[in-house]
């Protein structure tokens, strides 16, 4: 009996991929590679140098645009220290964002040095709940604190110099 259902399913498995086959294969495009056309057949070279200059120009606008579109808000420069501190938490530029996407600090950008300061404070005694920055506040000391709020409270201020160029 074993050896009768064995042979069953052995020839429907056959069948199935001999009919399968018959169709045009499971993976060797059917219709769907039809309709891409081939790549080499399509001329995208421009015929005339104006057309070049046209072409060039075109792509320098839309390079343009998408600069635009993403924000020149990480072109300013930051310390090294806020580089290997801060900004894995809270962006490059302080604003919680990176490539379009929420980090897991808060932002930072636009608030005071008193208030930053404050705030770094409170973490480093634990006034403010917050393990990864108590652990990374831990061995920093007053003078270093300020000059981490200091630099961030510039942030905004350098930002809105980026955008008025």
């Amino acid at each position: 009996m074993k050896i009768i259902i064995a042979i069953t399913s052995t020839l429907i498995t056959v069948g199935l991929m001999v009919l399968t086959f018959s169709q045009g294969g499971a993976f060797q495009g059917g219709q769907q590679a039809k309709g891409i056309g081939s790549f080499a057949d399509a001329n995208t070279t421009p015929s005339s140098p104006v057309a070049q200059i046209e072409n060039n120009n075109k792509q320098k606008d839309e390079l343009q645009a998408l600069k635009d579109k993403a924000g020149n808000a990480g072109a300013f420069e930051v310390s090294q220290n806020y580089k290997s501190k801060c900004a894995s938490c809270h962006g490059v530029n302080g604003s919680g964002f990176q490539n379009g996407k929420q980090m897991m600090g808060p932002k930072l950008i636009g608030q005071t040095e008193d208030i930053l300061y404050k705030d770094l404070l409170d973490f480093k005694a634990g006034r403010k709940e917050n393990v990864v920055m108590k652990g990374l506040l831990l061995n920093i000391e007053k003078p270093e604190l300020k000059e981490f709020a200091k630099e961030i409270a510039q942030f905004q201020d350098r930002l809105d110099k980026l955008n008025n160029k």
